[in-house]
């Protein structure tokens, strides 16, 4: 990246002794455009394929702390970015929802210099993002971006009759008495089993959501991704956890919905068991389906060794 050199990436002290070995060597880069800057965090080497996880909302790259090394290991460049005003990455000037944060994710990924082909990969609240992103990229424009994985993502127009019990926390004067709430919100919104909310996951949580500055985001709950996945070139995927709390009992609504939509409609996988965080959840399970989906069959090479990965994950807790 010209004018800038990386930094070892620093990992949060609680992750468990498993988790910090597999990430342990991924480097930490700031980019900038229009005087704000976006954290990333990267692994594997810069010649490989590129994927790129974009987290949800209220999060940081932890979200994708279970995911990370498996694709590594498969063969990939893994980038992670803290989105605009999350993480450590600063809030642009004027910059209110997911439409405003294209072009910082543009500018970083130039930045980056990623010149071959990418494919983005959206949590929630992240994939809205990509979609966004993807929409707005020219194809001329390097690096090309061949593929495009939703996961849990909302903006479909779609909506439940039961209003997800979401408790506010910042009043609280305690962090006993905030805990309390982002475990209730945790098993309201992001898990399904009461065993998935670990200290782990309360750890993450609670640091990634007093971090979360742009706190007035309002287009998760139109039809902004439907609207723009006929637009896009790219192949379209999509994974969703069984209980996703978004979608609950409209599943099949969604799946056919996105396949009508999308011009270049690649899969759709269903975890079984899992809420709306699946890629924490059902790490395992999530891991070999998003190694599936991009390992067909645009890169032979990453296939075969996405093969022998999805061996060795399938033994992995995470």
């Amino acid at each position: 990246m010209t004018g800038a050199v990386p930094s070892l990436a620093c990992l949060p002290a609680f992750l468990p002794p498993d988790l910090a070995t597999a990430l342990a060597g991924g480097e930490r880069w700031v980019t900038r455009f229009d005087g704000a800057d976006t954290v990333w965090h990267t692994w594997g080497d810069a010649h490989r394929p590129c994927v790129v996880l974009l987290h949800g909302g209220s999060g940081s790259w932890t979200h994708w702390v279970r995911n990370i090394a498996p694709l590594r290991d498969a063969g990939w460049r893994v980038l992670v970015p803290d989105l605009p005003g999350f993480g450590d990455s600063d809030l642009p000037a004027g910059c209110v929802d997911t439409d405003d944060m294209p072009p910082h994710l543009q500018a970083g990924l130039t930045q980056l210099q990623t010149d071959g082909p990418v494919s983005l990969v959206g949590f929630s609240f992240g994939g809205m993002t990509a979609a966004l992103w993807l929409a707005a990229q020219p194809q001329t424009t390097p690096p090309s971006v061949q593929h495009l994985v939703l996961v849990g993502a909302p903006g479909m127009g779609l909506t439940v009759p039961e209003r997800i019990p979401l408790k506010g926390w910042r009043h609280l004067p305690s962090p006993e008495a905030q805990a309390h709430i982002h475990r209730h919100n945790l098993m309201a919104l992001m898990l399904q089993r009461p065993d998935s909310l670990d200290d782990l996951a309360l750890a993450l949580h609670t640091a990634n959501v007093m971090r979360d500055r742009l706190t007035r985001r309002r287009l998760s709950s139109t039809d902004i991704v439907a609207r723009t996945l006929p637009k896009l070139q790219a192949k379209v995927s999509a994974i969703y956890g069984e209980h996703d709390t978004l979608y609950r009992g409209r599943l099949p609504e969604l799946q056919g919905l996105m396949q009508s939509l999308a011009p270049h409609w690649g899969q759709w996988q269903t975890v079984p068991g899992a809420g709306h965080w699946v890629p924490y959840e059902a790490a395992s399970a999530f891991n070999l389906a998003l190694l599936g989906i991009l390992s067909e069959p645009t890169n032979p090479a990453v296939a075969l060794i996405a093969v022998q990965a999805q061996n060795a994950n399938a033994r992995t807790a995470w």
